[in-house]
């Protein structure tokens, strides 16, 4: 249980935060809100239960109970990722890399583990699906600051209100449902099943309800109050503890349909539904109230500790606009994104790349943690890295490498994922970079030096491998990072790519701050890797801009090289890099703004990138207009999530995430004069924490 360190309450934080909680007054279906704990979450349609699950999926946004722990292999056909290598001239040699995807290998080892939704809760009317055409008078409200969703409706013009909540501290969700329709028993609830998911769709698949013999739901307890369900599918195997208050009676509809009838005496009827990873584990007593009460404790400490900042002096929209986008993310991260298994880029909300986390989200995924004063939250990804440190050993050493080298795509047992992931570099210098993030906000020496300690041989071996990925140019003289390279704008071909801007430089900044920590250890310094940092190949430039590559410089001259993302920005954006040229990156910044393709495949994370440029090099107000830029994939809907349009995605949390350290670096002061980097002069600004 994580206990918060609160602030002095200089700004009315609990004003501001309830003043943006979202509400809905009918079927919204681009705004479910959801309920969670990090690890695990539900989310909710209008009836505050998950009642229009079809509806809501075919305009896009799933409604689904998740946990980060629930995962599933599908069939028993399993594969080695060498079935999936393929050669290539890397380093100076034949190297091996797992990049083939279209064998019945390579997609078996894609597509497992796969993570594995854990139902829906719905409510019933007369035993029958409620019509979403007849629900009336709608008024649903998250409260933010106590971790609450209120839903109130009528049917058959008889008011319903359905309050709900997630756990703080265990995979459970709580709902108190008071109605007159409760007293003739008119009102079920309904659990259903499914197998899994449509293996066939990467991105927000459907939950297949079909192939009812392929998994089982067994009833294992059934008592007045309570019923205890064990759930196999695969290899995994779970339980689902159902708690009630009062009367109620139990009917099982079909092999994955349960429904669960309140007694017909009472308005009011309250249960909690709790996923337990084990199926062995002792039953605890859990009431709606000690929910609501856990949920409320959570939450106002969250909102009350770590970092803060009030724009709501001001009366230009932008100010308000962002706001709104500064507490949603915060709440949709604390509800989806803390979990040991590193978040997913959808979350707890839908499943995509079959539930995998893309190692290269890590920064933008986990920055904002440390950011923001709220380094507890981050320690899951560092954590990971510990974790799997063997791993990242053991493909190191298949590549013929010194140290660490990191998988890309990969599921909770950190088995690299087929496919062009394997060339990707990237995701490299992260651990590097958050571990020196971490250590730069940890305050006083003391914990600093705790800091170093269990992070020095994570940045040392990554730094080794990093090193060893470097060759030397005989003809010019220096180290370069050759192919085969899927860079950051990931429109160009591996084996073309050679010294691209954002990775190369990325290189640099992650060799320095692993020569910093030998000699703030006492170490000698690296002779090889400050031989490798004197004669690394310079950033490419072509016309007095930054280009994406060295390779091919044709970013600001050829119109198909100006989609995806615009990862020349990112040293500068990212980590301030001190060897960049300004003028050069401000030319830079100029030309994407005027050429580039921001109707293509440019992503939500992108906006916060433009961002921190622009508040790095001295304009921002730019840097605001940015941020909150009227463009494909960065628009934020009332919940709070920024959906990516051609890619399916009704969620995507790197967005959010990325949002938010970009805020916290535009809140950096001007040194000479004190101003905010990344804001206007004319903005009133009150912020604490930081």
């Amino acid at each position: 249980m994580l206990s918060w360190n609160t602030n002095a309450d200089a700004i009315n934080r609990q004003k501001i935060v309830s003043a943006f909680s979202p509400a809905v007054k009918s079927v919204d279906m681009k705004s479910p809100f959801t309920l969670g704990n990090g690890k695990f979450a539900f989310t909710a349609d209008v009836t505050g239960f998950q009642s229009f699950g079809d509806e809501y999926f075919s305009a896009g946004f799933p409604l689904e109970t998740k946990a980060r722990w629930a995962w599933h292999n599908k069939g028993s056909n399993v594969h080695q990722l060498a079935e999936a290598d393929e050669e290539y001239q890397a380093y100076e040699r034949t190297i091996k890399f797992p990049t083939q995807t279209n064998t019945p290998a390579a997609q078996w080892l894609r597509q497992n583990p796969h993570d594995l939704p854990l139902g829906q809760i719905s409510l019933l009317l007369d035993g029958q699906k409620v019509d979403p055409n007849k629900i009336s008078n709608i008024n649903q409200q998250l409260d933010l600051w106590n971790g609450k969703l209120t839903s109130r409706y009528e049917l058959t013009n008889q008011p319903v209100l359905v309050t709900s909540a997630a756990h703080a501290n265990r995979d459970a969700v709580a709902f108190q449902l008071k109605s007159p329709l409760n007293k003739n028993a008119r009102l079920t609830v309904q659990f259903r099943f499914p197998r899994g998911y449509d293996f066939a769709v990467k991105n927000t698949p459907n939950m297949d309800w079909l192939r009812d013999d392929e998994h089982s739901t067994r009833i294992i307890k059934e008592s007045k109050q309570q019923l205890v369900l064990e759930r196999k599918v695969d290899d995994e195997v779970f339980s689902i503890v159902v708690q009630w208050k009062g009367q109620a009676s139990l009917r099982q509809l079909s092999a994955h349909n349960i429904e669960l009838t309140p007694a017909s005496n009472k308005e009011s009827f309250e249960f909690t539904v709790e996923y337990v990873e084990s199926v062995n584990a002792k039953i605890k007593s859990l009431a709606f109230a000690d929910t609501a009460q856990s949920a409320k404790h959570f939450w106002q400490g969250y909102w009350k500790s770590g970092a803060f900042v009030d724009l709501t002096q001001n009366t230009d929209s932008q100010a308000t606009e962002l706001q709104r986008r500064i507490l949603l993310s915060q709440y949709v991260l604390a509800t989806q994104a803390r979990a040991n298994i590193p978040t997913q880029e959808t979350g707890l909300t839908a499943s995509s790349w079959y539930g995998k986390f893309h190692t290269e989200m890590a920064w933008l995924s986990y920055s904002h943690w440390i950011l923001w004063n709220r380094s507890e939250s981050a320690q899951p990804i560092f954590d990971w890295y510990l974790k799997h440190l063997d791993v990242a050993r053991d493909i190191a050493k298949k590549r013929g490498l010194e140290g660490a080298r990191w998988p890309k795509m990969v599921g909770p047992e950190g088995r690299e994922s087929p496919g062009g992931n394997a060339l990707i570099i990237w995701n490299q210098p992260h651990a590097i970079h958050l571990a020196e993030l971490l250590f730069t906000k940890s305050g006083n020496k003391n914990s600093r030096d705790k800091v170093m300690q269990k992070y020095a041989a994570l940045v040392e071996e990554t730094a080794q491998a990093m090193s060893s990925m470097l060759t030397w140019d005989k003809v010019k003289n220096r180290f370069e990072l050759n192919a085969p390279i899927w860079i950051a704008q990931e429109i160009y071909t591996p084996t073309q790519s050679r010294n691209p801007t954002y990775e190369l430089a990325y290189w640099r900044y992650g060799l320095e701050i692993a020569q910093a920590w030998r000699v703030r250890q006492g170490l000698p310094v690296n002779a090889q890797w400050q031989k490798q940092l004197e004669l690394l190949s310079a950033l490419p430039i072509k016309d007095g801009k930054y280009v994406a590559m060295e390779s091919i410089p044709d970013t600001f001259d050829n119109a198909a090289s100006r989609e995806d993302h615009p990862s020349m920005l990112a040293p500068t954006a990212f980590f301030n890099d001190a060897h960049v040229d300004q003028k050069v990156m401000n030319n830079t910044l100029d030309a994407v703004l005027k050429h580039w393709a921001f109707d293509t495949k440019i992503w939500g994370w992108d906006y916060p990138m433009l961002a921190m440029t622009a508040a790095r090099l001295n304009r921002p107000e730019q840097a605001v207009q940015l941020l909150l830029k009227d463009s494909k994939n960065n628009y934020y809907l009332n919940n709070g999530h920024c959906p990516q349009v051609g890619a399916d995605l009704a969620v995507y949390l790197p967005a959010n995430a990325s949002l938010l350290s970009a805020v916290a670096i535009m809140l950096e002061k001007n040194p000479q004069t004190g101003d905010y980097t990344g804001f206007p002069k004319t903005w009133n600004i009150r912020s604490e924490g930081f």
